[in-house]
């Protein structure tokens, strides 16, 4: 292979595997979690609950796309890591300028202190996860 060829490797081999379920438990969380704010109690916080509902989505999708080898699944989740960490920032630094507009919070509400900042480090990871798979060789199987 020519030096300056890049070899991608899967994003669901090593510390992929848990980066995945870590995203998948974060999908179940915040799907769950948004139905239930949604059916019961829209009508308080609907711009919290909305977010929620986002979020599940932003989770289910990065799940899929780092557990799946497919062509496009590597852009798809750097897509979706990347407005997920543009979601934490913009809906963390507004809870925190605004809190009145998040009468109660969402998943990503204080940079996601409410779970302890995972959401806040999770895309991090993700994004670094991406690029280390999809440099020459260094990642790990």
């Amino acid at each position: 292979m020519a030096p300056n060829q890049t070899v991608s490797r899967s994003t669901a081999a090593g510390f992929g595997r848990f980066l995945i379920a870590i995203y998948a438990l974060f999908a179940i969380a915040a799907t769950s979690r948004s139905v239930v704010q949604i059916a019961t109690k829209f009508h308080e916080a609907p711009v919290a609950y909305a977010l929620s509902s986002v979020s599940a989505v932003v989770y289910i999708i990065a799940t899929l796309s780092l557990a799946t080898s497919k062509a496009h699944s590597r852009q798809l989740a750097t897509v979706t890591i990347i407005f997920e960490l543009v979601g934490v920032l913009v809906v963390g630094t507004l809870s925190l300028v605004m809190p009145d507009a998040f009468p109660q919070a969402s998943v990503w509400s204080g940079f996601g202190s409410g779970y302890g900042f995972i959401p806040l480090i999770l895309p991090i990871l993700g994004l670094w996860w991406l690029w280390r798979t999809g440099r020459n060789g260094d990642a790990e199987h």
